[in-house]
């Protein structure tokens, strides 16, 4: 399981482009208390209306001596059905109360009702009250369960809706949750596991309270998870994509300004991939800011926030997307977690600039795991559309007239090389002047990306393999400078002489050396 500290702490790969960033939260506290007595003494839970309110409004229903109704003080005479010890508690089924001696029932009664579910970001650490469910994430009711120890990798999934605040309440959770039990975790002392009752305080009738710090934010962010084909849009600031299935897509709650540059500090939206087994999530964001500046000012500013001394850039070059400026950058960071241990991570970020804004996409992940997911975060730059740009051409990452070639960019060690401006050039003056030659390369990037940027990184990271590649370009410049001594004005000559020759090429000098050494790559790893 990864560390949301961890995550956090990736923050200052970037300033600049962040992947998760710490957020302040305000907490507010409740007066309105719940007195739970059991037979092995009393819980005290706070309430937290402010991230639950429809919980806590149905919390405070059942709890209630005073309100009348079949649900009204429903806890009274239940027990906690399910006790795990170094885990949770959890309490609240009608049918413990009247159908006691049927065994086979526990767990599964309700009063009919169910309540919408309010996932949040507060972290499942000892002490915190929060609402079982079934499969359905809106299918809870009536009963909750009590963490004993922390279990974080329930965060987002459940409803954290209180929390214990007394010291008795807290040996009171030991007592129980240390209580014999035999199948399915029912406790053979049932007396024990008892509520008595339920009622309504408030924190004056209260006068050993602990004075506790605001509980603890998993990432300042209420995380959900993503369904196959739940396109994520976010009318205001005018972009959607396609996140991937099972990936929890998550939002802040505070878009924090930096006060010394104006800009945003968190993302508009974070996607969460499964943790690898160094744990380090993939991670996908987006950050939007107001913007009249041109692109290169933003990619100035980028580079000065960059900590030269554990980041490397591997990758850069002016792209478009949609037809829209964009510039790409990959960065190799060398990252520290709270347990000391250095992880190599890579990092792709693309600049987006539309008219009035700017948006910076950044894919994260660790070097040894980043392969793995380059088709997700492919596939969610190819769906990523900001409104009011045109939806025909969705290939992620298309070269504009400032950019080439990332193969041979490596290779030559500068995209204003000769042999880097005269592939340009190519592109530029003779295959993208017909329709045939535009739909050929809008195809072929959508191929090219695929695996140019897993050979540009070995080329960085193997000067013989990076000679290898001059010696293979050498003849494939010779051959092209054929387009530049034939017309082609039309689209049956494009089709049947210019892109021939390129296919050609391609075949010899790019295709099969890339699949050569994204194999090799792959068995090293």
């Amino acid at each position: 399981m990864y560390n949301f500290r961890d995550v956090t702490k990736l923050a200052v790969i970037l300033p600049g482009i962040l992947v998760i960033s710490i957020i302040p939260f305000a907490f507010a506290e409740y007066d309105t208390l719940v007195l739970m007595e059991t037979n092995s003494g009393n819980f005290v839970i706070e309430l937290f209306p402010d991230v639950a309110p429809k919980h806590v409004e149905n919390f405070i229903h059942l709890s209630s001596s005073e309100l009348t109704g079949m649900n009204a003080n429903m806890y009274k005479d239940t027990f906690f059905h399910r006790i795990i010890p170094g885990f949770m508690i959890q309490g609240g089924d009608p049918n413990t109360r009247f159908l006691p001696d049927d065994d086979s029932v526990f767990g599964q009664g309700s009063l009919g009702y169910f309540v919408e579910a309010e996932f949040n970001d507060i972290k499942h650490e000892r002490g915190i009250v929060s609402m079982a469910r079934s499969m359905d994430p809106n299918s809870a009711g009536t009963q909750f369960f009590i963490v004993h120890k922390d279990s974080t990798f329930l965060d987002g999934q459940y409803t954290v809706f209180g929390r214990l605040v007394t010291q008795e309440s807290f040996e009171t959770l030991d007592k129980i949750a240390l209580l014999q039990t035999g199948q399915r975790d029912i406790p053979i002392d049932r007396d024990a596991a008892k509520i008595i009752k339920t009622q309504l305080l408030s924190r004056a009738d209260v006068n050993n309270l602990l004075e506790l710090d605001p509980p603890e934010r998993a990432l300042g962010i209420a995380p959900t998870t993503t369904q196959e084909n739940s396109e994520y849009v976010d009318e205001e600031l005018g972009f959607s994509f396609l996140p991937p299935s099972g990936w929890q897509i998550t939002k802040p709650t505070v878009n924090a300004i930096d006060e010394s540059t104006g800009k945003p500090v968190t993302p508009a939206v974070a996607v969460i991939g499964p943790q690898n087994s160094d744990d380090i999530p993939p991670t996908f964001t987006v950050k939007v800011e107001n913007s009249m500046e041109t692109l290169d000012d933003h990619v100035r500013f980028l580079k000065g926030t960059i900590q030269w001394d554990t980041t490397t850039i591997a990758t850069e070059g002016n792209l478009q997307h949609n037809g829209l400026d964009g510039y790409l950058i990959v960065v190799d960071q060398i990252f520290e977690n709270t347990d000391g241990e250095t992880i190599p991570l890579k990092i792709r970020a693309f600049l987006i600039k539309s008219p009035d804004k700017l948006y910076t996409l950044q894919f994260a992940n660790s070097e040894a795991h980043f392969s793995k997911t380059e088709k997700q975060f492919s596939d969610i730059l190819d769906s990523f559309t900001i409104t009011g740009t045109s939806p025909t051409q969705t290939t992620p990452e298309t070269p504009s007239e400032g950019g080439g070639c990332l193969i041979a960019t490596a290779a030559y060690g500068s995209e204003m090389a000769p042999q880097v401006q005269f592939l340009r050039e190519i592109r530029d003056n003779t295959v993208l002047q017909t329709q045939s030659g535009t739909s050929f390369m809008t195809a072929f990037n959508t191929f090219y990306y695929t695996f140019s940027p897993t050979v540009a990184d070995y080329e960085r990271e193997n000067p013989v393999f990076k000679e290898a590649v001059k010696v293979g370009l050498t003849p494939l410049l010779t051959s092209l400078t054929i387009l530049n001594y034939v017309d082609i004005d039309t689209e049956q000559e494009m089709l049947g002489y210019g892109i021939g020759i390129i296919m050609l090429n391609i075949g010899m000098y790019f295709v099969a050396p890339a699949v050569v050494i994204v194999a090799f790559k792959k068995r090293i790893r």
